[in-house]
């Protein structure tokens, strides 16, 4: 299939990007970096109207560390973080992530703030977003909101954005002394969509799960510090609550014991 008929309109700046979806609404959609948007629009599973192109707005093209938070612009590739010399040191469960997202070519050209906006709930960057306590900010005309990333995510493709705002920026927080990260996938094959992956980030006696591909959205819960036996209880529990369905790729119980196994592989990497 192709996309319907459609416009598409250069923005030049993201004052510019917001004027024309308040003028748009619901008929538009953004385009930045379109690996998963042209797809949609492929299979006709989104018909805007008007295709607003940001990804020239040099204002929204940005990867800077500031004020304790990673700041990544709604034009800024998944390669220019991927490869930003700091990522390690600086969001280490990101530099964990990066090469299970699909293909480099694929990173070349989509966005972070993309792959956020979409909401896929097998995507890698909602979840490490969510698993870090990220942040999403939205931006309409004359206004902007920052939303906690689990209430920006609001089921399977759907988030609170409303029609005139913009996902300007993503944040992820920098990582605190003494934190340990892990992520662990499992996909059939390399660069496919995870059918479970799981984040665990551990701060003193802190100690968070976050998982994808099994529910709506990403999921995450804080594990209790006592004995493993303890933890594996309510990874358990967790894996039961995510509501797995069948599907073509997996089975609910196989989904229930990949995210049991997956966990055990991250919380086991994080006591390191």
């Amino acid at each position: 299939m192709k996309p319907q008929a459609l416009d598409v309109v250069r923005a030049d700046s993201a004052q510019e990007a917001v004027a024309l979806l308040a003028e748009l609404g619901a008929q538009a959609r953004i385009l930045a970096g379109g690996q998963s948007l042209m797809a949609a629009l492929n299979m006709r599973l989104a018909q805007p109207g008007t295709l607003i192109d940001i990804s020239r707005c040099a204002d929204l093209d940005y990867v800077r560390a500031e004020d304790g938070w990673l700041r990544v612009g709604a034009a800024a590739t998944q390669a220019s973080v991927q490869w930003r010399p700091a990522l390690a040191r600086e969001v280490p469960l990101l530099a964990q992530v990066f090469p299970h997202i699909s293909h480099f070519q694929v990173r070349n050209r989509g966005t972070v703030c993309g792959s956020v906006a979409h909401a896929d709930p097998s995507a890698e960057l909602p979840l490490a977003l969510v698993a870090l306590q990220g942040q999403v900010v939205l931006r309409r005309r004359g206004k902007r909101r920052v939303l906690p990333a689990e209430a920006f995510f609001t089921g399977m493709l759907s988030t609170a954005r409303e029609p005139d705002e913009l996902v300007e920026e993503v944040r992820f927080p920098l990582a605190r002394s003494g934190e340990r990260t892990a992520f662990e996938e499992f996909s059939a094959r390399h660069g496919d969509f995870a059918i479970v992956s799981v984040a665990a980030v551990r701060h003193g006696q802190s100690l968070r799960l976050a998982v994808g591909g099994v529910a709506d959205r990403p999921r995450t819960i804080a594990l209790p510090a006592g004995p493993g036996a303890v933890r594996d209880a309510a990874i358990n529990d967790f894996a039961w609550a995510l509501q797995a369905q069948d599907d073509a790729h997996a089975t609910a119980v196989f989904r229930r014991h990949l995210v049991r196994r997956l966990a055990a592989r991250a919380i086991e990497e994080v006591y390191r």
